[in-house]
């Protein structure tokens, strides 16, 4: 596949995945004004209690249904009888998690919530964006679900208008996710057919499923169980300013996010082409990556106490604080997904990724348990940096022969210099001019050009750089 095509399905899939995030982050300000921190808090556990549900009924085809699908798609009879026999996999487990979640609903402690999100339960079975994925048709997922997400947003605010109608906001983000992946089956049969599948066919998928499942439990200890944690062992208003701290940083996530599910299937074309050009796709991608994470951190953290004040009301001011702690996190998740969707997954070390992960995952467990408790949502945030930062420290460990670790982290630290003084700047303006909408509109701005230009120098003097590179075919472009 060429570059240009790299780029646009990056563009594609970060839509996407925006569109996902920023349904409940444009209506969050209306939502906390309107339902509260303890709606949204509730809102948040039942949400969250459901998606658990939903990582057992994926069972991790999210990553091995890509590769999968990646390695096959070049031949269409492998690649209708790989795509039959996953699907049938996911069908046996999800029916069995829906089963398991009607149970559930007997002894959840609000059971009008809990019925509500099965819908959120029940969307697990119809999803194959994962065969999307494999076969790099981005923007078909883009349209459809792009649809689905403005209608979603326009029902909320015209049905969810006090705090009795939480009910009806969990409706509408329960249905909506169910809709959005029912859309995708429309156009498959344009792109494989199904066939009977075989026990023999399906069985080697197992295990590969399983191994990469683990992982999958291990990051929701710190993506999904802080919130349950935070929920039980402290209050729901502690889960309330949580909740909107996490979107903001998800918004965040989704760009490095993105970037990773378009290059895993490229990269295992890659492999399994034993292709030269791996490595340097890997080096462009740790640049890029870098340049944009330590920029998007750094700036968040610097506006995150003026931001949540303007953003939610003088409520969530906790939430500012969260914010800040959680934008630390942002650097090591991407560089730890480089290493991972570009080079471990796509290279079958999965046992390295369960490896760090698991260890990730137990981290920010003892954590949450020592400081929920005392600390609620902050003991949460210092549990998932910890988690983040260890993680990344051992995926960067094991692949310290295979790769230019020691380089990497050189070009990290120029973007650290870059951020910090970008951060100190920001969160200064923000103590002078105090809170409001216009210190924002001066806070951001000025962020963005100095460390902008603070890159563009650095790239200039280095020449060494994909993002500069991407500048000046830009320039070359404009100039024709």
């Amino acid at each position: 596949m060429k570059n240009s095509s790299i780029k646009k399905n990056f563009a594609y899939q970060m839509i996407y995945e925006v569109f996902i995030l920023l349904l409940p982050f444009f209506t969050s300000p209306y939502i906390a004004r309107v339902i509260g921190a303890n709606g949204l808090g509730l809102y948040s556990y039942s949400h969250t209690v459901a998606n658990y549900f939903v990582l057992f009924g994926m069972l991790g085809l999210k990553n091995h249904g890509n590769r999968i699908i990646a390695k096959a798609r070049e031949n269409k009879d492998e690649l209708s009888n790989a795509f039959s026999n996953l699907l049938a996999i996911h069908i046996l487990v999800s029916v069995l998690v829906c089963i398991a979640y009607i149970g559930y609903i007997f002894v959840a402690e609000d059971k009008i919530y809990a019925i509500i999100q099965s819908g959120l339960v029940l969307s697990s079975l119809f999803d194959i964006s994962w065969f999307y994925f494999g076969i790099e048709k981005f923007k078909l997922t883009v349209t459809r679900n792009s649809i689905i997400k403005i209608l979603t947003v326009a029902c909320v605010f015209a049905f969810v208008r006090n705090s009795n109608d939480l009910w009806i906001y969990c409706t509408i983000m329960s249905v909506g996710m169910l809709i959005s992946q029912l859309a995708l089956w429309v156009p498959l049969k344009k792109y494989v057919s199904l066939v009977k599948p075989q026990w023999n066919q399906m069985t080697p998928h197992i295990k590969p499923m399983l191994i990469l499942f683990i992982p999958t439990i291990a990051v929701s200890l710190y993506k999904y169980m802080d919130k349950i944690m935070i929920g039980s062992m402290n209050t729901k208003v502690q889960l309330g300013y949580y909740e909107n701290a996490e979107k903001v940083i998800n918004i965040l996530m989704t760009v490095i996010t993105s970037f990773g599910t378009v290059m895993l299937p490229k990269m295992s074309n890659l492999v399994v082409k034993k292709s030269k050009e791996a490595l340097k796709y890997i080096n462009m991608s740790m640049d890029f990556i870098n340049c944009l994470a330590f920029g998007l951190a750094f700036g968040l953290a610097g506006v995150g106490s003026v931001f949540s004040v303007v953003f939610w009301g003088d409520k969530f001011e906790t939430s500012g604080y969260i914010i800040m702690g959680l934008a630390v996190t942002v650097p090591f998740i991407a560089f730890a997904n480089v290493i991972r969707t570009q080079f471990l997954i796509p290279n079958s070390r999965d046992k390295e990724y369960v490896s760090s992960v698991c260890i990730g995952g137990a981290i920010n467990l003892i954590i949450n348990s020592l400081l929920i408790t005392k600390y609620g949502a902050m003991g949460a945030m210092i549990g998932t940096v910890s988690a983040e930062a260890s993680v990344c420290i051992v995926q960067a460990f094991v692949v310290r022969k295979d790769l230019p670790i020691l380089k990497y982290l050189k070009d990290c630290l120029f973007y650290f210099i870059f951020g910090t003084a970008m951060f100190v700047t920001v969160y200064l303006i923000g103590k002078v001019m105090g809170i409001g909408i216009p210190t924002l509109l001066v806070q951001i701005p000025t962020g963005a050009i100095m460390y902008i230009a603070l890159c563009v120098l650095y790239m200039h003097h280095t020449n060494n750089s994909a993002l500069l590179n991407v500048t000046n075919k830009l320039k070359k472009k404009l100039k024709k």
